[in-house]
């Protein structure tokens, strides 16, 4: 349930970050600028209806719009060893995080992934190469269930190697420093780590 006092101030807080009026506010949302001094007053919340046009105005998603707070991170500038991993079952997009976050992809929000040690039927071979390193896998790479990413993670980077259906089983990554790991997912069974 929405409190009118904080989301109110959390309305007006992001109209003046955006250098809008009252007016202007109103009118992107085809209402009157008494209306919007109401919410902004504490005199009442906007309906339910108009959220979603209330979250493309500001930039901000529904949720922090009914809790009435944006929650800012702490400060603590992200961290690769908190590095998570998201996958849109929509698109397949694949996107990562270095600090607590709420990610959200085609219309749905999104789940952190947990990574399952590899397993006999998900796993890379490692072979140095000349300064690289050659990754081969002999996992389908089929349509329908294929590694769809592998990313070699650092203390301080990451590279993710975008792979497709029918391409073949070996890829090329920088040599592995001490303390790196190897991510890679899988369409069917998720994501792995090695």
């Amino acid at each position: 349930m929405m409190d009118p006092a904080k989301t109110g101030l959390l309305l007006r807080s992001l109209r003046l970050e955006r250098g809008l009026t009252q007016r202007q506010v109103a009118e992107r949302l085809h209402l009157s600028d008494r209306t919007v001094s109401k919410w902004e007053r504490g005199q009442g919340c906007p309906d339910v209806g108009l959220l979603p046009a209330l979250s493309a105005v500001f930039g901000v998603n529904i949720d922090a719009l009914l809790a009435g707070d944006l929650a800012p991170n702490r400060a603590d500038g992200g961290n690769m060893r908190r590095l998570t991993f998201y996958h849109c079952p929509t698109c397949g997009n694949h996107l990562t995080a270095t600090g607590r976050t709420e990610l959200s992809c085609c219309g749905r929000r999104l789940e952190p992934l947990t990574a399952q040690p590899a397993d006999d039927a998900h796993r890379l071979t490692l072979t140095p190469d000349d300064g690289e390193l050659y990754v081969a896998f002999s996992h389908p790479m089929e349509k329908d269930h294929y590694l769809s990413f592998i990313a070699v993670v650092g203390w301080e980077r990451m590279l993710m190697v975008r792979l497709y259906p029918e391409q073949g089983g070996e890829v090329r990554l920088p040599a592995r420093k001490p303390g790196t790991k190897l991510y890679f997912y899988c369409t069917q069974h998720g994501l792995f780590v090695q």
